[in-house]
């Protein structure tokens, strides 16, 4: 039978026993959103945990909250400020949607979280998973929640040997979820779920020996917890090319305000050429790019840097520097701005451009 659907392993209140018993006492209880119902604070830190690691989450939600203490300050807030915020944590569709939700809690609820999962998943950015998470934890309502961590504990503890990303099989996996929901101890036993799979049930290497889970769970006993749950079937990823142009004259640099939509949204950036193209000729182009940069001024000496390459969700970017100094300034065309060097780090800037003005002698604007 497919122990993937059969209905008699559905329902099990000593699943959910289990969880709590073991979160109560072994699971993680200092982290900084913790210990709170503040439903602002919950939901900031679910949407920043969305394929970010707590370390990398912990001074950015410090920060962020030292900036923007409640939803209605940050609904107020300019976008640029909340990318500058942002800048660095990376997915920055998370930080559009961020803005966008905060502005309609504050017109539509007077800055107060609904408290149903169903109104909270309409809103910018909070799907069902993130919804549930956010009610149990404010409000103690019973809502199942699916993140990475809890579709790999679930795949390995009922041996489930297909790719849970599948429309069909999450399907069922959201069944099996709802039907494990405590009647009681909701806040611990989805603490529970994430702490193991973080903690315990980790994609390498889980400590299997110390799983309040072990003696039910078929990927254990039948040597599969490498295998399961099931990977997604690889696919070649793309790769793309573009050309920057890094023009520093007078301890300033120029930048491009980027449009809201697409990659690094809202940021800042260093001029770019060709855009994030399919294919480009990366031999050497003088004449194209002395043409670019003398939109800006006049060019008095211009090199190539050393390319870089930085890895996207769903593609691979290869950016070919170019370094600019010019002997005059021309009028900036709109859009761009020059900016000092030395308050850079405080710039909205992508990862990979902070990268390159790294290369600049610039190592202590980024530690």
């Amino acid at each position: 039978m497919n122990r993937l659907t059969a209905p008699s392993d559905l329902a099990d209140p000593t699943f959910s026993d289990a969880v709590i018993s073991w979160q109560k006492i072994h699971g993680r209880h200092a982290l900084p959103w913790q210990n709170t119902t503040d439903a602002y604070r919950i939901w900031l830190s679910e949407i920043m945990l969305q394929q970010t690691q707590v370390a990398a989450v912990l001074g950015y939600y410090a920060r962020f909250l030292e900036r923007f203490p409640d939803v209605k300050t940050l609904a107020a807030a300019p976008s640029e400020d909340v990318m500058a915020h942002w800048a660095g944590l990376g997915y920055y569709t998370r930080a559009r949607n961020l803005h966008a939700c905060a502005k309609r809690v504050a017109a539509e609820y007077d800055g107060v979280f609904p408290g149903d999962p169903a109104l909270l998943a309409d809103l910018p950015g909070i799907g069902r998973s993130t919804a549930a998470a956010i009610a149990a934890f404010s409000g103690g309502f019973r809502a199942a929640i699916m993140d990475g961590n809890v579709k790999r504990v679930f795949a390995r503890v009922f041996g489930i040997d297909q790719y849970p990303g599948e429309k069909r099989v999450e399907e069922a996996l959201w069944r099996r979820a709802d039907a494990l929901l405590p009647v009681a101890g909701i806040e611990s036993y989805t603490q529970g779920l994430m702490d193991l799979g973080a903690t315990l049930c980790t994609r390498s290497r889980p400590a299997c020996e110390r799983c309040p889970l072990q003696d039910r769970c078929v990927a254990y006993a039948t040597g599969r917890t490498a295998e399961l749950p099931i990977r997604k079937p690889k696919k070649t990823i793309p790769e793309k090319h573009t050309q920057m142009l890094v023009i520093v004259d007078a301890g300033q640099v120029v930048l491009h305000q980027r449009v809201a939509s697409g990659i690094w949204g809202g940021l800042v950036s260093l001029p770019e050429v060709d855009g994030h193209l399919a294919a480009l000729d990366t031999a050497p182009q003088d004449e194209a790019m002395l043409r670019a940069a003398g939109i800006f001024g006049a060019v008095e000496e211009m090199e190539a840097l050393l390319p870089l390459v930085h890895g996207f969700t769903h593609y691979k970017l290869t950016i070919q520097p170019f370094r600019v100094a010019l002997a005059q300034r021309n009028i900036l065309p709109a859009g761009y701005l020059w900016h000092d060097m030395a308050t850079i780090e405080d710039a909205a800037l992508p990862s990979p451009v902070k990268k390159l003005l790294a290369q600049l002698a610039l190592p202590s604007l980024f530690n």
